[in-house]
């Protein structure tokens, strides 16, 4: 009697059996790698999402097949419980799907039979174009192939040859390609950042915030951040993107620093754009009271909307790592201050109900 082996209870190994190997990529906060190990175990509930963002898990999947060479890239989200661990019945809805795809077509199972059951699926969704570029730049480097077309031109206009004015011609990709290779190019980057217009600083700040950026390149980013901080009328979207890009570098003296500055600048420190930049890219600087008391207050400010607060909050407080943190710090508000008093606001209009993450 011949015994049938057991559907695949992950995707992972779903796509495994399907003659695939499979590289995964964080596609919420930040953009980068994440081990199969790791993903196997929040598959089997065994670890949350340690960035959830809107309370989902955004991931990318690479799929390399030895046959055919053929890369195949799927981008989902799958919905969290109160501790970040998987929603597993909405996971198993969507395994369903691809192994009814594989079932039908079993004589050529490959990613492309399982293609369709991407079709109208409520798990997929398309990144914007700038973190798309991020993810193909990153994706480059990782299997050591050639950036785009767009490299070339983009190193000269950081070296300065076609003019700073001339950045509209200069395309995404190639800022995301020279990004994603910091590495190789931390003079040329540190050299140009004072030269660059509104539009590409902020641009390769985008793509810098998914990088551990060394102290050659937070230092310039640290002082164009000082020039607004010093000036009557900052620039608050230049800041935030000077925030975005500090928030994951490895020089943590000049990112303390510039931190603690704007959450002690009067008006930067009341703009919901900045510290909706903090929240969202600098998160792990809350693990540290210090940070947390000052975020908090900033955020308690009467110019921030209770909607403002309650939603960068509750986005807060769903990360594992900082809710705790975070929890503690509200805790100890003192009773009649601004903090206690937003909060009381917000279990209230929000239905606070999430439990202390483990």
């Amino acid at each position: 009697m011949t015994t049938r082996s057991a559907a695949p209870s992950t995707l992972i190994h779903l796509l495994e059996e399907s003659g695939v190997r499979v590289r995964l990529y964080d596609m919420g906060r930040r953009v980068h790698k994440v081990s199969r190990e790791r993903f196997l175990q929040f598959e089997n509930a065994g670890l949350s999402w340690p960035a959830p963002l809107m309370r989902q898990a955004w991931f990318g999947l690479l799929m390399e097949s030895d046959d055919t060479q053929q890369i195949q890239i799927w981008f989902l989200h799958l919905p969290l419980d109160e501790q970040a661990k998987l929603v597993q019945p909405s996971r198993d809805y969507f395994l369903q799907r691809l192994l009814e795809a594989w079932r039908y077509n079993q004589q050529q199972s490959d990613a492309s039979q399982l293609q369709d059951a991407l079709k109208d699926n409520p798990c997929t969704f398309k990144p914007r174009e700038d973190r798309l570029a991020v993810f193909h730049a990153k994706v480059s480097v990782d299997l050591n192939r050639e950036p785009s077309r767009f490299y070339a031109h983009a190193m000269d206009y950081f070296d300065g040859k076609p003019g700073w004015d001339q950045w509209s011609f200069v395309g995404y990709q190639g800022i995301a390609d020279i990004a994603a290779r910091y590495a190789q190019h931390e003079e040329r980057i540190a050299s140009a950042l004072p030269h660059l217009p509104p539009e590409p600083l902020i641009a390769l700040c985008h793509c810098l915030e998914n990088e551990p950026v060394p102290h050659s390149i937070a230092t310039p980013l640290a002082q164009l951040l000082q020039q607004q901080l010093q000036s009557t009328q900052p620039d608050i979207p230049q800041t935030a993107a000077l925030l975005r890009a500090l928030s994951n570098s490895s020089a943590t003296s000049i990112q303390h620093s510039a931190f603690e500055s704007v959450l002690l600048h009067a008006t930067l420190a009341s703009d919901i754009e900045v510290l909706a930049a903090i929240s969202a890219r600098a998160w792990e600087l809350l693990l540290q009271p210090e940070f947390a008391q000052m975020f908090l207050h900033a955020l308690a400010n009467e110019s921030i909307e209770q909607q403002g607060f309650d939603q960068l909050l509750q986005d807060l407080l769903f990360i594992p790592a900082v809710h705790q943190p975070l929890m503690e710090t509200l805790k100890q508000a003192e009773k009649n201050s601004a903090v206690a008093k937003r909060f009381e606001q917000f279990k209230k209009s929000t239905g606070f109900n999430l439990k202390p993450n483990t």
